[in-house]
């Protein structure tokens, strides 16, 4: 039956309930949620040896235009989506001076119709990215745009793409990389076969070219391994700039509520504590927490999980 709500929107026990998952999610939010959940389901013994029952794999599928990989997880047996973040760089964003004053590309005009010119046409109206009648407005304001700026290749196609941050989908690949997961997760139900060790990359742009790899597991994962991390701030730095740090570097958090020893330092929500606790965001580190104190971090993509930082002040 089809489930029509946001992944984390379901109920854990609902996804106990599988034998294996097959991914096929649009985003990289919610497969590291989906990640971190299933991880977490994991029982590991006083040895650290994860319980064979309480194992789901994971069978995760992508395509990119002509290109599409496949892979399969085995919670804390083989490297999890988390080891392999540093494949998939930050979604791209353009400087709004550089949208609004000195536009280049034809991501820059478009950007700037949706994002400026409508709110200030339709002020009291949101952009339905699904409706073509706005899609079309968008494109005509965005293709004016860059005539003016003498910019070519604003196309409907790229509109769409830029509004919505969509790769156009081709049909071959789709059908490659879903074959490719299905016949994992055959081997993985049955036996019948060694399955994929562990990644499988399809390139279908110029010829059919695949090959496969073992995607190791990272050492310090915040999911599968290492729970715990040390970081170094300045002693002057506030839990601002610690937030920061979070969200724009290696960890790539999204939204990190962070609860210290004996203190909450920030939490994202419910409104009510959010707004309570928001002005340690401002305070300096040494005044809410000691050196070398343990914060505990969580946030939506660990999938209910959480890791700790060790701050050391410098």
């Amino acid at each position: 039956k089809p489930q029509e709500e946001k992944t984390q929107k379901k109920p854990l026990q609902w996804y106990k309930g599988f034998d294996v998952i097959i991914s096929g999610l649009d985003n990289v939010e919610a497969r590291r949620w989906l990640n971190g959940t299933v991880v977490g389901f994991v029982e590991v013994d006083e040895d650290g040896d994860p319980d064979p029952e309480t194992i789901i794999p994971i069978i995760d599928g992508g395509t990119e235009g002509f290109r599409g990989q496949a892979r399969v997880i085995l919670p804390r047996i083989t490297s999890c989506f988390e080891c392999s973040l540093d494949a998939f760089p930050p979604q791209r964003t353009f400087p709004m001076c550089t949208i609004a004053e000195t536009p280049r590309l034809p991501e820059h005009c478009i950007s700037y119709a949706f994002m400026l010119q409508w709110p200030k046409e339709f002020p009291d109206k949101k952009l339905d990215k699904d409706s073509p009648t706005d899609m079309q407005w968008v494109y005509e304001r965005a293709k004016e745009r860059a005539e003016k700026y003498d910019i070519k290749g604003v196309t409907y196609m790229l509109t769409m793409g830029v509004v919505k941050n969509i790769i156009p989908a081709v049909a071959s690949t789709n059908a490659v990389v879903a074959a490719a997961c299905v016949n994992e997760c055959v081997k993985l139900l049955s036996f019948a076969s060694q399955t994929l060790n562990t990644y499988m990359m399809y390139m279908g742009a110029e010829g059919v070219y695949s090959h496969t790899f073992v995607y190791e597991r990272k050492d310090d994962c915040i999911v599968c391994q290492s729970k715990s991390r040390k970081v170094k701030m300045e002693r002057m730095s506030t839990l601002n700039e610690l937030i920061h740090s979070l969200t724009d570097g290696d960890l790539r958090l999204k939204k990190p509520s962070l609860v210290g020893s004996t203190n909450t330092l920030y939490m994202q929500k419910p409104p009510a504590l959010e707004a309570m606790t928001r002005p340690n965001r401002d305070k300096k580190l040494s005044d809410l927490i000691e050196n070398n104190e343990e914060i505990t971090v969580t946030d939506e993509v660990l999938g209910g999980r959480s890791i700790s930082l060790n701050v050391e002040f410098v």
